[in-house]
């Protein structure tokens, strides 16, 4: 599982997906593949520690981009914040909410009978003491995604649509598809106030879409 930059690779797949896109407003349409951003939560839901975090440097898309269109039910409103931080400080509140009261039924652009090869790797926190080891924590990942543990399941971009892993297969061919897929979402900034999303121009290339790094001039936020 470990790729020539000294990091990690895994296989993801399941039957459904969404990686919504955030221009869409009421209606959810997926991107044509996975996000970077829905990769590394992938991996935290196998493993995370808050001594690193996870930088994604690829995605091999392994099938062929299947649409699929389908009502989904949803909510119209949420709890506010307000309310629950209130109940949080003086113990009193009503918190109740009732979903048949708000349900709304809306239409949902989806990927179907998707299949990824996530290439990552984890850089050290400021949470990470002298004496952590980065190859502790990478054969840890390593083992985890062997044996099939996660913290939590993971899921492709919704959570309803559960995300099944584990090993890549060297030999697995990715598709064999060249285009441009246009401003994607990478990743949230939580450094900022509030929380800014950032965005980089995605090429698929013969199955391969390079990520960039943080930091790098392409990435846009």
């Amino acid at each position: 599982m470990r790729s020539e930059r000294g990091g990690i690779s895994v296989r993801v797949w399941g039957r459904d997906a969404c990686f919504t896109r955030p221009e869409m407003k009421v209606e959810r349409v997926s991107y044509d593949v996975m996000t970077p951003s829905a990769a590394r939560g992938i991996l935290e839901a196998i493993f995370w520690k808050p001594e690193i975090r996870w930088e994604i440097q690829a995605i091999d898309v392994l099938r062929p981009i299947r649409w699929a269109s389908v009502r989904r039910n949803e909510v119209s409103e949420v709890i506010s914040h307000r309310t629950a931080a209130q109940a949080m400080r003086t113990g009193r509140g009503n918190l109740g909410f009732c979903v048949d009261e708000h349900r709304q039924q809306r239409a949902a652009l989806i990927l179907q009978e998707v299949a990824y090869r996530i290439h990552a790797r984890f850089r050290l926190t400021e949470r990470a003491g002298p004496g952590d080891d980065p190859g502790k924590y990478l054969a840890m990942a390593e083992r985890r995604i062997t044996r099939g543990q996660c913290f939590h399941r993971p899921y492709l971009g919704c959570r309803e649509f559960a995300a099944s892993f584990g090993p890549v297969d060297p030999d697995e061919p990715a598709l064999d598809e060249t285009r441009d897929l246009g401003w994607m979402l990478y990743d949230i900034d939580f450094g900022r106030s509030p929380p800014t999303p950032q965005f980089f121009r995605a090429r698929l290339d013969r199955g391969r879409i390079a990520v960039p790094t943080p930091d790098a001039e392409e990435v846009r936020g």
